[in-house]
């Protein structure tokens, strides 16, 4: 196992070796001259000239990557182009209302959504069947940004029980904190929740049908035990995966949500960033995501082994 997980963190190098040069090269394929951004529409052409100059934007593209990389080795996510801040001292001033988001998204769609689906697997062909995948479909339909102004017109304009938008820290109270994250990890976790919610019932469905959970039902084990002792552990794999890859989608949705809700995190970093054409964020905050994508890979695939004993590396 040990030598595994090494293998496996050997092997993340040349990915994000590759994703780096992506993510600079976006300097390159964007339109528009970051420099004459920077200095404005009433900027001269020697203004441009020595803004350019200032950020190296004139030396050759390998010289410019070597330069960004290395500086990346170090820690150094380089310097927001118009608040003239570290983009690493940016990233942790706004990363507690993301963290807070995603984990309030995970804890309030995973032990919904995993039932959901177990329970329609062993209805399979009834009534409670069709409406799980019904739920599942809306949750796939439903624009994010839409479902976010449905839940805001009723809870917060019609019934007026929750903000509108906006984040309250833990430090500054569990209840206004609780309650500034329910509309938004709501919004953000029902594609989230159909997702995992259909794999689990696919992946049920498929282990229900073996010989061993027959002989379990003729052993006279409760529907219980055959459930959650037999066929959920058996068909955890990939239902894991699928909740691993779902962590990672979140990323996208965090954008979409932070930005409808107000709430100061990192994907509206990246909208004010993209915005502006700061590069250096959009740069930084792509390197972080991708970084946070491999990690949670790794640590699926080391979690198949307590799923599934037969699994070894």
């Amino acid at each position: 196992m040990f030598s595994y997980i090494v293998r496996r963190m050997l092997a993340t190098i040349p990915v994000m070796g590759v994703v780096a040069l992506f993510v600079f090269s976006l300097l390159y394929l964007a339109p528009g001259d970051p420099a004459s951004i920077i200095a404005g529409d009433t900027a001269t052409l020697d203004d441009i000239i020595r803004i350019r100059q200032k950020l190296g934007l004139d030396q050759p593209f390998y010289i410019q990557f070597g330069t960004w990389a290395w500086n990346l080795l170090h820690g150094d996510l380089g310097i927001s182009i118009f608040t003239n801040l570290p983009v690493w001292t940016l990233i942790k001033q706004r990363i507690e209302p993301t963290v807070a988001l995603t984990i309030s998204t995970l804890l309030i769609t995973i032990p919904v959504a995993i039932p959901l689906g177990v329970v329609a697997a062993w209805k399979a062909g009834t009534w409670i069947d069709r409406s799980v995948m019904i739920f599942a479909v809306a949750g796939f339909s439903i624009p994010t940004f839409v479902l976010a102004y449905i839940l805001i017109l009723t809870f917060s304009i019609g019934l007026d029980v929750l903000p509108v938008q906006g984040y309250v820290s833990f430090r500054d109270g569990f209840g206004p904190f609780i309650s500034h994250l329910v509309l938004p990890s709501v919004t953000l976790g029902l594609f989230y929740a159909a997702l995992v919610a259909r794999i689990t019932r696919a992946s049920m469905l498929d282990v229900l049908s073996q010989d061993y959970v027959r002989t379990a039902q003729a052993k006279g084990l409760s529907n219980r035990e055959v459930l959650i002792g037999h066929a959920l552990k058996n068909a955890a794999v990939p239902i894991a995966t699928i909740i691993g890859i779902g962590i990672a989608l979140l990323i996208s949705g965090v954008v979409i949500t932070e930005t409808v809700f107000a709430i100061p995190g990192v994907g509206r970093l990246v909208v004010d960033a993209i915005l502006r054409r700061d590069y250096p964020i959009i740069q930084g905050v792509i390197l972080m995501f991708s970084a946070w994508y491999v990690l949670i890979n790794l640590a699926v695939d080391i979690s198949y082994t307590l799923f599934d004993p037969r699994i070894r590396y």
